[in-house]
């Protein structure tokens, strides 16, 4: 039997991918956070991403003025924490001393790394001719950053209205894509 979803409702089940911690350091030097679960991969070469972060969004002024920011990806450790994030305003709050998280120096960017987080994406505005009409920007990855020593590495996907669901077990199926296998390397 199949019942049916309200069509505003198609983010619970096309949410792309892990949720992530958005952070940008504005041109008063103030680090923030937030967390975002509307992103999606565009592009390999260079590395692409689609970003909606609009003007409800105290990043949004931050990522304008200055044009980069960081992906942190966090684990299901961090949930509470980054629903958490998400539920307040750096306009009114330093969101890394109050999660007790730890801001690191990126090498391409000034945005800080999230030390806490199992993966940074490094990231400069290359568009944002989509941020009037769709809050869309574009972001080229420049450099990544894996916490090897990270025991727990199961990411979090938003499934909307709160609810969340987490990594499992790894299908690797890489022998079988012979059509993409440059992408591989």
């Amino acid at each position: 039997m199949l019942n049916e979803l309200p069509a505003e409702k198609a983010y619970r089940i096309l949410e792309s991918g892990p949720i992530v911690l958005v952070a940008t350091r504005g041109v008063d030097g103030r680090a923030n956070l937030m967390t975002m679960g509307f992103h999606m991969m565009m592009q390999h070469d260079p590395p692409l991403v689609g970003a909606v972060i609009g003007p409800w969004d105290h990043s949004h002024r931050a990522l304008s003025e200055t044009g980069e920011c960081v992906l942190a990806v966090p684990t299901v450790d961090l949930a509470e924490t980054v629903v958490d994030i998400g539920n307040c305003s750096g306009d009114a709050l330093d969101k890394f001393a109050h999660f007790g998280l730890t801001p690191a120096q990126a090498h391409a960017v000034d945005a800080p790394l999230v030390r806490e987080c199992w993966a940074n994406l490094e990231c400069r505005v290359v568009d944002d001719d989509w941020t009037r009409r769709y809050n869309l920007w574009v972001l080229e990855v420049q450099r990544i950053w894996i916490d090897t020593a990270r025991k727990e590495t199961r990411l979090i996907h938003h499934q909307g209205d709160g609810r969340f669901s987490v990594d499992g077990n790894t299908l690797d199926l890489g022998e079988r894509m012979t059509k993409w296998r440059y992408l591989m390397r």
